[in-house]
């Protein structure tokens, strides 16, 4: 009878060859395997063993900001879509920035679409808003008049509110201008990716506010750059609706 040698297993489950028996009218021996349990290798896992409760909490909390990051981003686009001019009390031009008095190209893409909406007559009154930036000597409001009186406008149709250096405290400033003056709807006039905290803000503020966005921005017209405000605005949107803007 020739012997065979019993090979050696480690992994857990695999067969001990233990049984052997012959077979009815012959001297053949048969080895068949048995199973017996072995201890499990020691984990090797580059984290260490989570429990599955706190596992799906820890995937919760990780694609819950994703998913609400995805859909904001995705209403600042729609919004930058949607051109809402019509017959309004005001058109209201949020400010940028200036520079020694004369706009910047971003704010006189903003005052040139303004213009353009004043003139096809859906308002007769223009405001415009922005405070003083840092380092310098006059509002962005007043440079927006300064451009609009200098293209044809009456002086006095154009407001001035010069206070607040951010969307939110801007749009306050036009809400208090405007209950004191009977104004109930405005038109807002600002870049595309800006349109819907700006109809956010002025709901807040309790104005009857649609959105017109101008599309000859510098900001536009490169779509990387573009890109970068979408992303940054859409980290804005959730703050806004759960009333921690500043």
């Amino acid at each position: 009878m020739n012997s065979r040698r019993t090979p050696r297993r480690h992994d857990r489950g695999c067969p001990t060859w233990r049984r052997q028996f012959r077979t009815f009218g012959t001297n053949r021996l048969i080895v068949l395997p048995s199973y017996r349990p072995t201890a499990l290798p020691p984990c090797r896992c580059t984290f260490p063993c989570v429990p599955p409760s706190l596992r799906r909490i820890l995937v919760a909390v990780i694609v819950a900001p994703l998913l609400v990051y995805s859909l904001a981003f995705l209403a600042v686009v729609f919004a930058s879509r949607q051109d809402q001019r019509r017959l309004v009390n005001a058109i209201v031009v949020l400010g940028a920035a200036q520079y020694n008095g004369k706009p910047s190209p971003v704010l006189r893409a903003r005052l040139d679409h303004a213009l353009e909406l004043y003139q096809e007559g859906l308002a007769g009154t223009m405001v415009v808003t922005g405070g003083i930036g840092e380092g310098d000597r006059v509002s962005e409001a007043t440079v927006g008049r300064q451009y609009l009186v200098g293209h044809g406008v009456p002086d006095s149709a154009v407001v001035v509110c010069p206070d607040g250096r951010s969307t939110q405290a801007s749009i306050r400033s036009v809400a208090e201008w405007a209950g004191e003056h009977g104004v109930r709807s405005v038109l807002l006039v600002s870049d595309p990716f800006h349109m819907l905290r700006l109809h956010l803000e002025a709901r807040r503020a309790s104005l009857e506010a649609y959105t017109s966005p101008t599309r000859t921005s510098p900001i536009s017209a490169n779509w990387r750059l573009e890109l970068f405000f979408f992303s940054t605005e859409a980290w804005k949107i959730p703050i806004v609706l759960l009333g921690l803007s500043q």
